[in-house]
Order: C-alpha cells, then structure tokens, then sequence
C-alpha cells in the first residue's frame, strides 16, 4: 500500500533571508602585517616552539589587531572537501531523533566524516540563524529530523550546493533527498486502532503546527469516515518532556467534554498524559485509553504500558546516511526518496 503524502505546510515571507556571511580574514592578511610568511603565522599558532620569540612576537600582536582565528577546517574549506556533515534535530532530548542520528553517524563515519549537531526546536527564527551558519561553515552535507517549510529557508539550502536530507516526513517536494513517512497515515491508524476498540468519543494532543498537525489531519479523517467524534484537540506549541504531557492532559481533563480515548503525537505527551491520568486516579483504558507515537524506551516500561505507533529511527538515520555517503562518493542514489513503514505497537493502555 502506498503511503499518503504529507501536505506540509509552505510559508513566505515570514522570516528575514538569511544574510551574506562577513569574509573571512585571510592568513595571508594577517601574514602582510606581522611582515612574515603565510607559513610562518601558521607555525607560530600551531608549532610556536620552531620560531624566535621576536617572530612570535610578530604575528600574535598581527593576530590581536585583526581579531584573525586559526579554522582547524580551514584547508579542507579551501579545498572544497569539508569533512563536516551537520545533522540538525527538533527536540535534542528526543530518544528517536537521537536514534536516527546515531544511525547516521554509524554510515558517514565509515568514510572518514565528522558529525555536528544542532537543535532547531521548531522555531523558524532558529532555522534562518542556522542557514547563516551553514553559509560560513560550508558544510559536506546537512541533515534535519524534519522538513523545511520556509520557502526562503529551502531556497538558501539549494544555494549552498550540497547534499540535504529531509526526514520525519512525506511531501511531494523534498529540498534534494527525503527518508520520512506519511504522517497523515499515522494518525489515520491511530483512528482505525481506537475504533477497532470500540473507542467513539476521541481526543487528540499534539502540537498545533507541522507533523503534530498533519498526524490530526489523518486522525480526524480517518475517525470521520469511522463515524467516531473528534470531541478535543488540545494543541501545544512546544514539546520538551513528559511535564508537557501532564499538562496538556490536565487541561484536557479539566474542560469537560468526556472522551473515551486519546491520541497523543508523540511519547513524551502520550507517557506525560498516562502518568497525569494514573495520579488521578483513572484506570486506563477502561477509563481513558491512550495511545501515541514514537515508541520510546518509557513506552514499554510504564504500566499498563504504552499503545504506540512506532516507525524505525535508527533505520531512517542509517538510509539518510548511505544517501549522503553515495552523494558525496560521487554516486547518484538509486532510491532519492525513501518512505519507511508504521508499526503499531499494541500494549495496556488501549
């Protein structure tokens, strides 16, 4: 079965474009004043022992003036090969998007590249600040867990001229490469699993924006056709840990409205909401059933345990990995866009 495509959002004009990154100072410049070689600038900063202590004199007071900063990756810069690859996640603190990273690094490590990594936390201003880095550091490639939505964000990417890799997501429209899945399909079994359960009266907790919004969009669509009711949608803006989840199940709780089950978009909510229902006192599920997504190592662990729609990171990050290193080795991938299968995880709290 093919999977849905994800309509992610695409937004212009709402983020400053990214500015030209300031020149950087030359060795050579910092060489014209101290009246030395470019050689001897760099022996006196890496292998200051082999020089007088009048030519060292030299060149650190020609450092001190010109604010100069010695780039350990600056001849590969030079060169255009940079060993650099950056990977830039959501949430730091994600067990899955650790995961993909790990697998990422397991493959472009194999071939001699280093692993930087960043954090975007959903923001849109972080993203524009992250561009600009990337203009100055030049990286061999750049990963994110997650899609771009910015069009002048994605513009500036295609600028830089290197290997991107798109993930946690499906559109019709990657940047360059794309290992995802159909978040709308997610949410759209989260439904079918609830109904199959004799679950008629939903709620969903998830983000409002992103991959929160287009797991409700399949959850409400698919619950529609089901003939269930979405009766709440309890959006947050940001999810950091499992405080997030006691908190939105508390304001859902507290607004009324009896549900029978609730969908959480990921396992930070969904093991938030289930610790917040069982310190009320709720049996779960024969009072509320809970089900997310993700399948971290809480999930299984937490009783009654956690219903999860799970989906392999560590294999995601490992194929967005083999993309970069066939890019980068000159290849052309046979697969640029790669769509990974959903697992549902049934456990105690459905």
């Amino acid at each position: 079965m093919s999977a849905t495509y994800d309509d992610v959002l695409r937004v212009s004009g709402h983020a400053a474009a990214p500015r030209p990154a300031a020149k950087a100072l030359r060795i050579e410049e910092v060489a014209q004043i101290a009246g030395v070689s470019p050689i001897t600038v760099s022996r006196a900063l890496r292998q200051p022992e082999k020089l007088s202590e009048n030519t060292r004199r030299k060149v650190l007071a020609a450092v001190a003036q010109t604010g100069y900063e010695s780039n350990p990756h600056a001849r590969a810069l030079r060169s255009g090969r940079s060993t650099l690859v950056a990977a830039f996640v959501s949430n730091i603190l994600s067990q899955q998007f650790g995961l993909a990273i790990q697998g990422l690094a397991e493959e472009i490590e194999a071939d001699g590249y280093e692993l930087m990594i960043g954090q975007t936390s959903y923001s849109y201003a972080k993203e524009v600040a992250m561009i600009r880095s990337l203009r100055s550091l030049r990286p061999a490639a750049v990963m994110f867990t997650g899609v771009i939505e910015l069009e002048e964000n994605r513009q500036a990417l295609r600028e830089l001229g290197i290997p991107i890799v798109e993930t946690w997501a499906f559109p019709r429209d990657p940047i360059d490469m794309l290992v995802g899945f159909s978040n709308v399909d997610a949410g759209a079994m989260a439904a079918r699993h609830l109904a199959t359960r004799g679950y008629r009266r939903l709620a969903f907790i998830g983000r409002s924006g992103g991959r929160g919004a287009l797991r409700l969009q399949g959850f409400r669509a698919e619950a529609e056709r089901n003939g269930q009711t979405l009766a709440r949608v309890e959006t947050v803006e940001d999810v950091r840990n499992i405080a997030d989840g006691r908190a939105a199940l508390t304001r859902l709780l507290a607004g009324g409205n009896k549900v029978d089950a609730a969908f959480c978009a990921n396992d930070l909510l969904a093991t938030g909401a289930l610790i917040e229902a069982r310190a009320r006192g709720l049996a779960i599920p024969s009072d509320l059933a809970i089900l997310g997504f993700g399948d971290n190592d809480t999930a299984g662990e937490i009783a009654p345990g956690l219903t999860t729609i799970s989906m392999d990171a560590h294999e995601l990050g490992r194929r967005a990995g083999a993309l970069l290193r066939d890019r980068l080795g000159g290849r052309e991938p046979r697969q640029p866009l790669q769509n990974l299968a959903l697992h549902l995880i049934v456990r105690g709290s459905t």
